[in-house]
């Protein structure tokens, strides 16, 4: 990885100097692992506590980890590097699309920008993997040349998706940055600083409060891509806004049996009674440990948020913030109960009728590798489909390469 210098809008290796002191985000409501409400309102970490960077999902120990698994053709690290140097996403003549305004509405009418918003954002962090991987400066200067057209003429998003899709890119757009601001010489301050603006104005604003009455994955995400950009950002405000997001929104989107007869309502909005959770857990009115709110709907929905809730624990967890050990019955139970069904095993009658659609995504990796490689902890049904579907590549919304970046990766 390539030296670099310190100074505002310079890389550097590992910490950087962070403002002294912001005001701590007021928490209160939801239902924790925890089990008080101590933990949700005191500051997540020391307000004058500089950011480690790189920082954002991944941390500099594991890319230089899996450069090493890399360079020794070692398995499934060199499967998974061969399926993401041989995506779209990381060709050398990669072109962005970029887009004014991004509209992309919930129906059938044609959107602007959302698929370029997207894969433009993934082609970043494809690049920036690469760099880190390779040392080949191109890849870097690609990367670069992604986010800086974006940063050039992006101002927002409209329709009724905005929220989500700006998650999705935001989530993308601060792991690729963190990639590369950290470990490259050749991101100049003007760039730099038109992609932070763009970051503060095109994206936070929409995903920073959330969307409490949405479905739980929209709010996950959301709060993933806010606390991705609060690293690269040193942000602390926002950082302390996105764990207080994430300690109310996952108990109530995942559910343990200590939680009481009723899964958690969402904080912030008016779902409270017997018969509103019932329907906003798709009808669903017999609840077992690790059922989610979206579990009857489809697993492809409940998938994206146990990927979501694990990018914001891993990122944490590099913040010296153990947000995992937080939910770590909850994430754990949520991850073994989808998996063993995606896996073949029948639906009993009280879930979902008896019927449920097994359509996982590449969402697993993140959270096996801590619960599995760093607690030691038994996950027979996870493990299994992880390895069943190794290398898990991208779902080309929010969700990349993570065989590659943390398979056995502590």
């Amino acid at each position: 990885m390539a030296a670099a210098v310190c100074g505002r809008g310079r890389r550097v290796l590992g910490l950087v100097v962070a403002p002294l002191l912001v005001l701590a985000v007021a928490c209160g409501g939801g239902s924790g692992d925890s089990g008080g409400s101590d933990t949700r309102t005191a500051a997540a970490r020391p307000l004058d506590q500089a950011f480690r960077h790189p920082g954002v999902l991944v941390s500099e120990a594991q890319l230089k980890r899996v450069r090493a698994h890399v360079e020794a053709k070692e398995q499934p690290w060199l499967a998974a590097f061969e399926q993401m140097s041989g995506s779209k996403y990381a060709a050398d003549d990669y072109e962005a699309t970029p887009y004014g305004v991004v509209e992309c509405p919930p129906d059938t009418r044609p959107g602007r920008g959302c698929v370029e918003e997207r894969e433009d954002a993934l082609a970043a962090y494809t690049q920036a993997l690469l760099w880190n991987i390779t040392g080949e400066r191109a890849h870097a200067e690609k990367a670069v040349q992604i986010m800086d057209a974006w940063a050039k003429v992006i101002t927002g998003h409209t329709e009724a998706n905005a929220g989500l899709q700006t998650a999705w890119a935001a989530s993308s757009w601060a792991r690729a940055a963190e990639a590369v601001r950290y470990t490259y010489d050749g991101w100049n301050d003007g760039q730099l600083l038109r992609f932070e603006r763009m970051l503060r104005n095109a994206y936070l604003p929409q995903v920073r409060n959330g969307s409490a009455d949405f479905n739980g994955n929209w709010d996950l995400v959301m709060a993933d891509a806010t606390m991705g950009m609060a690293v690269f950002l040193d942000d602390h405000a926002t950082f302390e806004k996105a764990v207080h997001h994430f300690r109310t929104r996952v108990p109530a989107y995942f559910y343990l049996k200590s939680d009481g007869k009723l899964p958690v309502s969402p904080e912030g909005s008016d779902i409270d009674t017997a018969a509103e959770l019932k329907k906003y857990w798709f009808g669903q009115g017999t609840f077992a440990d690790g059922l989610s709110q979206e579990t009857c709907r489809n697993f492809k929905h409940a998938s994206y948020s146990l990927a979501a809730t694990a990018h914001m624990a891993e990122t944490a967890h590099h913040q010296g913030v153990d947000l995992y050990g937080e939910v770590e019955d909850r994430l754990r139970a949520a991850f073994e109960f989808h998996s063993k069904y995606q896996l073949g095993a029948e639906a009993p009658g009280w879930l979902c009728g008896g019927k449920v659609q097994r359509d996982m995504g590449p969402d697993t990796e993140v959270g096996l590798n801590h619960l599995r490689g760093r607690l030691k902890l038994a996950m027979p049904q996870t493990e299994k489909y992880t390895e069943q579907r190794r290398p898990e590549g991208t779902d080309d919304l929010f969700v990349a390469w993570e065989t590659l970046t943390h398979a056995e990766n502590a």
